[in-house]
């Protein structure tokens, strides 16, 4: 069960420093001046999900480290 945990730990850690990298900056730099940051607002609805998904891989990664950290299934 060890084990296990610890493969889940380390697919959910990958997979955060993924979705951490995939997220575009908040910053809207120069494209404020002009308004063209809000040009394309289907990228609000991906940016969501992925917000969501990111929240839900890093409260596994979460639970997993700390279940292995008081090593309740030794």
């Amino acid at each position: 069960m060890l084990t296990f945990l610890w493969i889940v730990q380390i697919i959910s850690a990958l997979l955060l420093i993924v979705l951490v990298l995939i997220h575009s900056p908040k910053g809207d730099g120069i494209a404020a001046i002009g308004g063209a940051s809000q040009m394309f607002s289907s990228q609000k609805n991906a940016e969501s999900g992925l917000n969501k998904l990111t929240m839900w891989i890093a409260i596994i990664f979460f639970v997993t480290t700390f279940l292995t950290g008081f090593n309740i299934f030794k």
